[in-house]
């Protein structure tokens, strides 16, 4: 689909200009995706990883084909703070895909803003440093959200960051506006919510969702979910139609959950939740988590009051800047189904 809503045409453009790219968040599961489409049109790739990641790729279960591999990647082993590895990393790249970061669900506040927002500003270090293209930025789209007087956000509703992840891709973007102003190329993408293969988070919760007999509750709300391979032509396309300095919402079908869950069922032959997590079971446990982590000094659940009444809403998205300025089109959710159940089920074996 493209962001109004019309059909998508077949195939995405693949001419990319095929040269070098640096990509940190390699072997996370928007990196792994993108590394493999730069690696089948003729990229060099070089990729950061930390010495515990995993470079194996997507199995997707499928045993008639191998295990998809990012054996072809020029590894550079480090992190964000790294500035030897980092600037080894970008020199010479004609694309910087900077993706790393980390969610709350597997760090603290501090150390999410750390990551996201003073990673950003060592790989942009680094980009300064050494002989470099444009560097694309992915950020998030939930720092824009409508002020409640429209349907759908786009890229000028900037909005007032609600926790700490948001706190620290808002202040990355800042960070990358800067230097797209007064000393480079660069370019921010905002994906909404990604779902496909290799996602044990997002996309398998929905999955179970729609699948599971043993998930009998959806949660209320909605949001805009996009396919990964979709979101990785969006990359491609800032890098390649991008204006320097822009920001592009990258989003799919803004769809309720109950939507969401009854569509995947309908195409699974699953058993689909029936019944609604009420609004005010979310409100209120917010309020509780938020006194759990004041007390104990840890984050059991990564959100806080602010944030559960954000997890009610339904936050939908137009693409039709990126539609426009870059050629962007997205699939319909079915569509990425087939791969994304092999994965699912084999994952579950």
């Amino acid at each position: 689909m493209t962001a109004d809503g019309a059909a998508a045409s077949d195939g995405a453009e693949t001419g990319d200009g095929a040269g070098t790219a640096a990509v940190t968040g390699a072997t996370g599961f928007l990196g792994t995706h993108l590394c493999e489409r730069l690696l089948e049109n003729g990229w060099t790739v070089d990729g950061l990883c930390r010495p515990t990641s995993d470079r194996g790729g997507i199995d997707n279960g499928d045993d008639s084909n191998e295990q998809n591999g990012l054996e072809d990647v020029n590894w550079h082993v480090g992190d964000l703070f790294d500035r030897r590895t980092l600037e080894s990393l970008v020199d010479g790249a004609d694309a910087v895909f900077h993706l790393a970061g980390v969610g709350l669900w597997s760090a603290t506040p501090d150390t999410v803003e750390r990551v996201n927002r003073d990673g950003t500003a060592a790989v942009l270090r680094a980009c300064r440093a050494s002989d470099v293209g444009r560097l694309v930025f992915t950020s998030t789209a939930g720092t824009r959200r409508t002020n409640g007087t429209g349907t759908f956000a786009d890229e000028r509703d900037v909005a007032e960051p609600i926790g700490a992840y948001q706190r620290s891709k808002a202040a990355a973007e800042g960070l990358v506006d800067r230097y797209a102003r007064t000393e480079g190329d660069a370019v921010t993408v905002h994906p909404t919510s990604i779902f496909g293969p290799g996602d044990g988070s997002f996309t398998a919760q929905l999955i179970a969702m729609g699948t599971e007999p043993t998930m009998p509750a959806y949660l209320p709300g909605g949001l805009s979910i996009v396919g990964v391979s979709d979101v990785v032509d969006g990359l491609l396309a800032a890098y390649r139609s991008g204006t320097s300095g822009e920001h592009y919402i990258l989003g799919g079908e803004n769809l309720t959950y109950d939507r969401a869950v009854s569509r995947i069922s309908d195409n699974t032959g699953g058993s689909p939740a029936r019944l609604p997590v009420p609004s005010a079971a979310i409100h209120a446990a917010g309020p509780v988590v938020e006194a759990v982590g004041t007390v104990t000094d840890r984050q059991v659940f990564p959100f806080d009051r602010q944030m559960a009444r954000l997890a009610t809403r339904r936050l939908f998205y137009t693409s039709q800047k990126a539609h426009e300025e870059l050629g962007y089109e997205y699939e319909p959710l079915e569509a990425h189904l087939p791969e994304t159940m092999s994965w699912y089920r084999h994952r579950r074996k």
